[in-house]
């Protein structure tokens, strides 16, 4: 990786983990204006060392974890929530519920890492006013 400086390495460490990270956030994160990280991208696109965004698809089955995100909303209805929500290919559910909840969301992520950072991207939603998280220890009963 000649040419290649330590802000270089440290947009290459985020797209490692994060592809699909917007230029905003990544900017943010190594310190420099959107514009001037969006060379950076370009420049290393060009030079091969980016040589393009996947999905890194991990297990289907074993070793996924399965959770239920509690959501209340500020306000019902919110078709906003549910139209970000169904962006996210790890939400396998999502349903209105009465009572103090208003949405229960079944995910299935590889990491509790995975986990983390999408109950950080629903909490952060306008709408959303308070998420809790429970992870599943063990099905004791599921039917088709």
């Amino acid at each position: 990786m000649q040419g290649t400086d330590s802000i270089d390495r440290m947009i290459l460490s985020i797209l490692t983990k994060e592809a699909r990270i917007p230029m905003k956030s990544l900017a943010g994160r190594i310190g420099l204006s959107r514009s001037a990280t969006t060379e950076r991208v370009t420049r290393l696109e060009k030079a091969g060392i980016i040589r393009g965004y996947r999905a890194d698809i991990g297990q289907l089955d074993d070793g996924q974890i399965q959770a239920f995100l509690l959501v209340t909303l500020k306000r019902t209805p919110s078709l906003g929530v549910l139209d970000r929500l169904a962006g996210y290919a790890a939400v396998r559910k999502v349903s209105s519920v009465s009572g103090q909840l208003d949405l229960v969301v079944e995910v299935e992520v590889g990491s509790i890492n995975a986990l983390n950072e999408l109950r950080n991207e629903v909490s952060a939603m306008d709408r959303v006013d308070d998420l809790t998280s429970l992870i599943v220890l063990r099905r004791e009963i599921e039917r088709s």
